[in-house]
């Protein structure tokens, strides 16, 4: 059989590579629409992230108001505690001497 001529390769050569052109131009569409799809997501999940952020601002304020909350309570039953500390204590020095 004999062989085929230059110009039959090159030109079959010539084909592959266009076929290969197209495969890669193919390709390149094809990652650039994946890449609008996730920078598109990406745009979603930044938003969604900012409204968490947002409303995650505005408990800032109550909880600091129920910090003050607790603060107070806890003052008045470190009070209560440390008065009825001291009148057991009262209780028992005047058991002990007036016996």
């Amino acid at each position: 059989m004999p062989e085929p001529a230059l110009e039959e390769r090159v030109a079959r050569l010539e084909g592959r590579v266009q076929d290969f052109g197209d495969r890669f131009e193919s390709l390149e569409r094809r990652l650039d629409g994946f890449e609008r799809r996730v920078d598109a997501r990406f745009a979603a999940v930044d938003a969604r992230f900012a409204s968490v952020e947002e409303r995650l601002g505005g408990l800032d304020g109550r909880l600091a108001a129920l910090d003050d909350k607790v603060s107070r309570q806890f003052r008045w039953l470190a009070g209560g505690q440390v008065t009825v500390l001291v009148s057991v204590i009262g209780t028992l020095i005047a058991a002990l001497f007036l016996r």
